[in-house]
């Protein structure tokens, strides 16, 4: 059984096997996350993403990683947060569910993830949060991932899911 791990960092610089992007529906880059990957990677991801002509909200799609560290990069489309009435918290999990399915499609051991859709998306990172190691736990079984990094940009991000991943002890009274 694979293990669900937090930190803060840059997630262009972690060698895993894979690397998810927090992408938008075209592919092509963007910001946050996003814009950094495809820098960190170097034109070829943009010249592969082209090739596979945009990805449905919900979806996820791989390519490799070229100038990156990790070999590849799985390009998750979270939704926008609307107020959670338009079927938010099914998609985002979506994106989670499918790329542990990309993961054990290409034989990834170890995958980092970031807070998918909590950026200019606007979705809570609460919530977010909870999706994200609920599914990845869901998920993690069968897809022979040794290790998740749950990768935060901000210390906000981390306290949540320090918080969710490791809980405090209760003492038994």
């Amino acid at each position: 059984m694979g293990q669900m791990v937090v930190g803060e960092g840059d997630i262009t610089k972690f060698e895993v096997d894979a690397i998810v992007n927090a992408a938008n529906a075209s592919l092509l880059g963007g910001g946050g996350v996003d814009g950094a990957i495809h820098r960190a990677a170097g034109p070829e991801l943009l010249a592969a993403c082209e090739k596979l002509n945009g990805c449905a909200t919900g979806d996820a799609k791989a390519t490799p990683g070229f100038r990156l560290p990790a070999k590849w990069v799985f390009h998750a489309v979270g939704p926008v947060w609307h107020g959670g009435g338009r079927g938010e918290d099914e998609l985002l999990a979506s994106c989670y569910r499918r790329c542990m399915e990309l993961a054990r499609e290409h034989k990834a051991t170890s995958v980092a993830f970031p807070a998918i859709s909590t950026g200019v998306y606007r979705y809570p990172t609460e919530s977010a949060a909870r999706i994200a190691v609920r599914t990845v736990a869901d998920h993690l079984e069968h897809t022979g991932v040794s290790v998740v990094h749950f990768v935060c940009f901000n210390p906000e991000t981390l306290a949540i899911y320090t918080r969710l991943l490791y809980p405090p002890l209760r003492k038994l009274s």
